[in-house]
């Protein structure tokens, strides 16, 4: 079952106030056969934990290391994977889609 977005905004603010770095990875755009809808989001922290979804499991290993770059860096990211792009294929975006995700780092951390 994916967690609702109040359980995501929940476990960022919680996070957040444990003095973890965190970010949270959204869906901005979609083409094609996409896993997830736009708006879906996936919390990280700076431990790697995750809570949501971001392409029903496809994707999430590589937006969860880009992730912990920007809770790093603080500098966001806006990831491509598509069919047509070997690094989907790579982390297993075979559904003939391609997403956009945008990562931002959140909180005082």
């Amino acid at each position: 079952m994916l967690n609702r977005d109040e359980d995501i905004l929940k476990a960022a603010e919680t996070w957040t106030k444990s003095g973890h770095g965190v970010a949270i990875a959204t869906v901005v755009e979609t083409w094609g056969s996409a896993p997830r809808p736009a708006g879906s989001s996936l919390v990280i922290n700076d431990d790697g934990t995750f809570l949501g979804s971001v392409s029903g499991g496809c994707v999430e290993g590589a937006v969860v290391t880009e992730a912990l770059d920007v809770i790093a860096s603080g500098k966001p990211k806006m990831l491509e994977f598509g069919v047509a792009d070997e690094t989907a294929w790579n982390v297993g975006l075979s559904c003939g889609g391609t997403i956009r995700v945008f990562v931002e780092k959140v909180g005082n951390s």
